[in-house]
């Protein structure tokens, strides 16, 4: 058995000798051969993997009540939503993928009676997406589904999933997704809704108008693809 290749805190192969990872043996010949980049390649690659265990296991949750996640993110978006509704451009700017996954996604959920689509009375030329009783019902299950689940991470601490967080957030400010100190930023603000007994304020709350989305949204990042 070959001596583990130590990177960092992790040590990378030899630990299950009869299937080892492929990453660690991609870490192992890119350390032969471009040392200086092989952590930043083993960075990437597990984030990549894990995105692709961690979607399947949620969608996996999803799949009784007929969601695909991106379908439960658009739902529970809106269920967030003080009148249950967002113009359509703004449900994409929150979960930060193109107008036009947005359109599929809602689209969809309106084929199932669970959003319906109408013109917003501020401004006719803006289209609302809103929640229906059906879809509000739904999201409401999905939640369960996924709490029951722990969204994949069942064998992880609450510690851990949070430094999880605190280390893909230095990734996204890194990637110009978010500036420095926003999950900070976030934290006073929830902070401060708790001790006002949950109520916001009239001002900016969550990057948005108090009066149209309670909190900071579904996720923390990522895109999301069609239902």
């Amino acid at each position: 058995m070959r001596e583990p290749v130590k990177s960092g805190r992790v040590a990378y192969g030899g630990a299950v000798p009869d299937a080892p990872d492929p990453i660690a043996e991609a870490h192992r010949q890119w350390s032969a051969r471009w040392p200086e980049h092989a952590d930043h390649m083993a960075a990437v690659t597990s984030v990549m993997r894990a995105q692709q265990l961690l979607l399947s296991l949620v969608e996996a949750a999803l799949k009784p009540h007929g969601l695909t996640f991106a379908a439960y993110e658009a739902l529970r978006l809106l269920a967030f939503a003080r009148a249950g509704a967002l113009p359509m451009g703004k449900v994409g700017t929150r979960l930060m993928v193109h107008p036009a996954s947005v359109t599929n996604v809602i689209g969809r959920l309106e084929r199932r009676g669970l959003v319906e689509r109408r013109p917003s009375p501020d401004d006719r030329r803006v289209v609302l997406a809103a929640i229906t009783p059906e879809g509000r019902e739904l999201a409401e299950r999905a939640t369960a589904a996924l709490h029951q689940a722990e969204f994949g991470l069942p064998g992880l601490t609450a510690g851990q999933a949070a430094a999880i967080t605190g280390a893909l957030h230095a990734v996204r400010v890194s990637a110009g997704d978010v500036q420095e100190g926003a999950a900070r930023n976030g934290t006073v603000q929830e902070n401060a809704r708790r001790e006002g007994g949950g109520r916001e304020s009239d001002g900016q709350a969550g990057g948005g108008q108090a009066d149209e989305v309670r909190g900071e949204g579904v996720r923390a990042g990522g895109g999301a693809g069609a239902p």
